[in-house]
């Protein structure tokens, strides 16, 4: 159970969307209301990618070879929004001093975000789940924080 305080915000975010959920209510009654969305396009790695993986020579007079592993572009662009979701969270934050931030991410972007996040930013995280969630509504998201 996650206590949230009057018009704290919620970040509930993966590597393809993240919600700003403001809290209109109280902490023993919260009425999350959506404050800002960003969604990011980011098809698969074979999507993105076309090139075969490279290959790699020993030494310059042997014939030994080895493959490159091929790059996970996929990955690359969660992280990177990761990186573009964690300054806006630190826009939210600069532009409202009081504001304290409650973080809902599965483990992995949690992980992201934690490094990303600007200490200042940090310093207002009053709360962590480790969930994914942004794939519903308001509503049910709230419950899940309630316990």
């Amino acid at each position: 159970m996650v206590r949230i305080p009057h018009r704290a915000v919620v970040f509930v975010g993966d590597g393809r969307k993240a919600l700003f959920l403001r809290n209109e209510g109280d902490e023993k009654f919260p009425s999350l209301k959506t404050d800002r969305v960003f969604e990011h396009e980011n098809p698969s790695t074979h999507s993105q990618g076309s090139d075969r993986p490279g290959r790699v020579s020993k030494a310059s007079h042997s014939s030994q070879r080895s493959a490159v592993e091929t790059t996970d572009w996929h990955e690359l662009e969660e992280s990177r929004f990761a990186k573009q979701v964690a300054a806006a969270a630190e826009r939210l934050i600069r532009s409202e001093q009081s504001t304290r931030l409650i973080v809902v991410a599965p483990p992995r972007t949690l992980a992201e975000l934690r490094s990303a996040f600007h200490d200042d930013v940090k310093r207002r995280i009053i709360g962590e789940l480790d969930k994914e969630l942004t794939k519903h509504p308001v509503g049910e998201i709230e419950k899940h924080l309630q316990g």
